[in-house]
């Protein structure tokens, strides 16, 4: 029988796990969910007893696996295996995962941020469609980043390689980011961002928007609202869109110009925007592009959605043994 992989994609709600074979098929996939109580300390033994409880139901030992990919919020050591850092886990302070790992099973174990590793997913088996040198971002409530280079993950001095959200962008407001750095794309370019772009801009827009209406009552606004309003038409939606849209194109360019990859991944909550976005993202930043990387560079939009997580957690194993 051939043997197979254990993926791991950890959340602050969920844990989704999967057993996956080593060309990336998902072959067995389930959930349970993050206990973060306690400083998060029963996380890590959550997850290793529902693993456990999945081998025997299967009747499966480790030896019918090859290793353990995990991907984690936070900080990660990939060579300690360690993580600090992932505040929604309540990890703080350093925690020592791949030790747990190791006494719990006699299994190879790997470890990475679960940005990275959902981008090594998307590269091997989803929007990157094998090739080489790809590139995602990660839109959510934060902007998140994965860089792969010759197919290996790159983690860089101390594992902070791919935080392409704090690249600065907004020189011109400075607007605050929540890591300290002001005028980060993070603050302009996610979910969180385009709403604080529809707040700035309201107070000097004068025609109709239902858009502006809303924040003018003190109504929640989403992202998703303001990307459907601009999708009809509203014109005040559509020049907020333009703004997010001329940050994250100046974004990808800087990628684009600096690695050159194949592909530039756009995943994420806010990639549910679908070709909309992708387009015009794709149409900005191909103009800010080196001439003969545009011919070899292709936006796209991610592919994989929840299962990129375990898919890249399982490649982990793959490129690290």
């Amino acid at each position: 029988m051939t043997k197979k992989i254990i993926g791991i994609d950890l959340g602050g709600t969920s844990v989704k796990l999967a057993m996956i074979s080593q060309e990336g098929e998902i072959l067995e996939k389930w959930s349970i969910k993050t206990n973060v109580l306690d400083n998060g300390t029963h996380i890590v033994p959550d997850i290793i007893s529902s693993i456990k409880d999945k081998l025997d139901l299967y009747q499966l030992t480790a030896s019918d696996f090859i290793g353990i990919g995990m991907g984690s919020p936070g900080k990660v050591d990939a060579q300690a295996k360690t993580v600090v850092g992932a505040y929604n886990l309540g990890w703080s302070e350093l925690q020592e995962v791949g030790k747990a790992f190791k006494e719990a099973f006699d299994l190879p174990f790997f470890i990475g941020n679960d940005a990275n590793v959902a981008a090594l997913g998307e590269q091997w088996k989803g929007a990157g469609q094998g090739n080489q040198n790809v590139v995602m971002f990660t839109l959510g409530t934060g902007v998140g980043g994965g860089i792969v280079v010759n197919g290996q993950l790159v983690t860089g001095e101390g594992g902070a390689a791919g935080e392409i959200g704090h690249l600065t962008v907004d020189t011109q407001y400075m607007t605050a980011c929540t890591c300290g750095k002001k005028g980060c794309l993070e603050a302009v370019a996610s979910a969180t961002g385009i709403v604080n772009l529809t707040h700035r801009f309201s107070d000097n827009y004068e025609g109709e928007s239902p858009i502006k209406k809303d924040i003018d009552n003190g109504d929640e606004v989403t992202s998703k609202a303001i990307f459907d309003a601009a999708k009809t038409g509203d014109l005040f939606a559509n020049m907020v869109v333009d703004k997010f849209v001329d940050y994250l194109a100046l974004a990808v360019s800087h990628i684009a110009n600096t690695l050159s990859p194949s592909h530039i991944v756009i995943g994420g909550g806010v990639s549910a925007a679908g070709e909309f976005l992708r387009e015009k993202i794709a149409q900005q930043a191909l103009a800010y592009t080196f001439p003969q990387i545009r011919q070899t560079c292709q936006i796209v939009l991610a592919e994989l959605g929840n299962d990129a997580g375990v898919i890249g957690a399982a490649q982990l194993v793959n490129t690290s043994r």
